[in-house]
């Protein structure tokens, strides 16, 4: 339920034409429910407004829009209209400042010095059209900063010209600038407008502070440019997906990572390794990798997923010297000395998401799999195995080992070939979980349409046009019976991936 004070700020922005003057009018207090409700109906008028007078040091994405009630305005696809409308906002008062540095005080000034525009949403089958995506906020972001820094250029120019005052002081004093905290990312296409960003900006009085750096599809060269020219104070997270870099790649990337001292978050998936195919360097490459991910003292989730990593991973992983508490290996062709190791290692007892799907966990890899669910039992709080060919006899023999994680709340098991009566079994033994809240499961094999029947297997592709979609809506209206009878109507059991895709390692 909205508040009467909320309600009466949503009246106030409604009234473009007048809100600017009664800002003046108003106490400091009232402008972070003025924003949120500027930014919840979509007031660009009000916001510019709100944000060239904001009597703060301090604006927040997350702490304004993050948690209102039970409500995530950050969740709801923000707007594009209105995430631009606050960037120009930014960009106009510094230029004001910069063109009038000795503006005198009567009327209200902007104390704004740090834009906080993390936590940004980057959903693109959930956004539309209105939305403001990661890759056109850091574009928006980018131009502003280029744009400020060749005001600033034109305006120390004209200053120049003019004569000194009789202290021989410049008449000009250096404005203030503002900080802009963001995570950004990159590809191809937006290269060259962040680089120049990141750049020339980084000592004008728009600047660019990453928290978390995505880059995909960009040559080594682009990469290592893009991470020299970060501030590296305050990344946490580097994710180079997509960027075929290769083995030799990484060993030249990932020593540029050594000054991001706050990094705990390294993913690193679809590098096209493949430690499968010999070659005179891949020893070499190899120890390379292990040593720079040693040098990250602060590591605490790595994904390398889909890198073909089969009886490498002690090597790999052997230099770390504090525990991951993620650790991402989808597809990655693990064999059961790596599980083995895994099971024995300094990760095991810490790690709170583990990620193995694309993996046969037949009986060669079952029973190794077991032994690491009983090791990370007191800590693992998410566990993907999707597309690991689990039928029901072989989830009915992991079960024992799942129960013992007592702590979990989320499993994904999407794309296994698992009936409707092994989904039964599945959540009659898994009530004892009591922090389990989302279970991602396949469509059951009874649900598919084929003539003549046969069991899936692992190539097959699950798609929801072979389904017989009245046959699945019975499953799963029983299986929401079955937890509402058990007393979990808590619990989310779905068979729906935009869920899953939403988790993050650091909402864990």
């Amino acid at each position: 339920m909205q508040s009467l004070v909320f309600l009466c700020a949503r009246r106030l922005v409604s009234y473009c034409p007048g809100a600017r003057r009664a800002l003046d009018l108003l106490p400091a207090e009232l402008y972070p429910v003025l924003f949120q409700a500027a930014f919840l109906d979509g007031r660009t008028l009000a916001l510019r407004d709100l944000v060239g007078t904001w009597p703060f040091p301090v604006l927040s994405f997350q702490r304004l829009l993050g948690h209102r009630g039970r409500h995530s305005l950050l969740e709801e696809k923000p707007s594009k209209l209105c995430v631009q409308a606050i960037i120009l906002a930014v960009v106009a008062h510094l230029r004001r400042v910069l063109e009038e540095p000795c503006r005198g005080t009567s009327e209200r000034r902007c104390r704004l010095r740090v834009l906080d525009m993390t936590g940004l949403q980057d959903d693109d089958t959930d956004r539309g059209p209105e939305g403001m995506s990661l890759w056109s906020g850091t574009v928006a972001l980018a131009k502003a900063c280029i744009e400020v820094s060749k005001h600033q250029s034109e305006c120390l120019k004209r200053g120049s010209k003019r004569r000194k005052g009789p202290s021989g002081a410049s008449a000009a004093l250096q404005p203030v600038g503002v900080e802009v905290r963001a995570d950004l990312f990159v590809n191809g296409t937006s290269y060259g407008v962040l680089r120049d960003a990141l750049q020339t900006g980084a000592a004008g009085p728009l600047r660019l502070k990453c928290r978390d750096f995505h880059a995909e599809e960009l040559s080594v060269a682009g990469t290592v440019s893009l991470l020299e020219s970060l501030e590296p104070a305050g990344v946490r997270r580097v994710d180079l997906r997509f960027n075929n870099l290769g083995l030799g790649g990484l060993c030249a990337v990932l020593p540029h990572l050594a000054r991001f001292t706050d990094l705990l978050s390294l993913k690193l998936p679809y590098s096209n390794v493949d430690v499968r195919r010999l070659t005179a360097g891949t020893d070499a490459g190899l120890r390379c990798l292990a040593t720079q991910l040693g040098r990250l003292p602060c590591l605490k989730e790595l994904n390398l997923g889909s890198s073909r990593l089969s009886g490498k991973l002690r090597q790999l992983l052997g230099d770390l010297q504090a525990p991951l508490e993620s650790l991402e290996l989808a597809f990655c062709y693990l064999l059961p000395g790596d599980l083995a190791f895994l099971s024995q290692s300094l990760h095991a007892p810490a790690l709170r998401k583990l990620d193995l799907s694309g993996h046969d966990f037949s009986e060669n890899l079952l029973q190794p799999l077991r032994h690491l669910l009983e090791e990370t039992s007191a800590s693992l709080l998410h566990l993907d195995l999707m597309e690991c060919r689990l039928t029901d006899a072989r989830l009915e023999a992991l079960l024992p080992a799942l129960c013992r994680c007592s702590r979990l709340r989320c499993l994904g098991l999407f794309g296994n070939p698992l009936s409707t009566p092994g989904l039964k079994t599945l959540l009659r033994k898994t009530l004892v979980l009591p922090d389990l809240r989302l279970v991602v499961y396949p469509y059951p094999v009874d649900c598919y349409i084929w003539e003549p029947p046969r069991p899936p297997s692992a190539s097959d592709h699950f798609f929801e046009d072979v389904v017989d979609e009245e046959r699945f809506a019975a499953v799963s209206a029983e299986l929401c019976r079955m937890l509402v009878s058990s007393g979990r109507a808590d619990a989310v059991w779905t068979a729906s991936l935009c869920r899953h895709g939403a988790l993050d390692y650091f909402a864990l």
